[in-house]
């Protein structure tokens, strides 16, 4: 998910990990304060993920 963001020098491998196994889950939600790097990942997800920005 990283390399395909366009941006994997930039957003953290952490974010990568949860942004993944949110796709594994059905009707995933992420709570975070970095919005914007999990939303261009899951925006790559085989399955919706909703991500709340706290």
């Amino acid at each position: 998910m990283r390399t395909a963001t366009g941006r994997a020098g930039t957003i953290s491998a952490v974010d990568a990990i949860v942004a993944a196994f949110a796709a594994t889950r059905k009707h995933a939600v992420v709570v975070t304060t970095d919005p914007t790097d999990l939303g261009a990942l899951v925006a790559h997800a085989s399955r919706p993920v909703s991500v709340v920005a706290i």
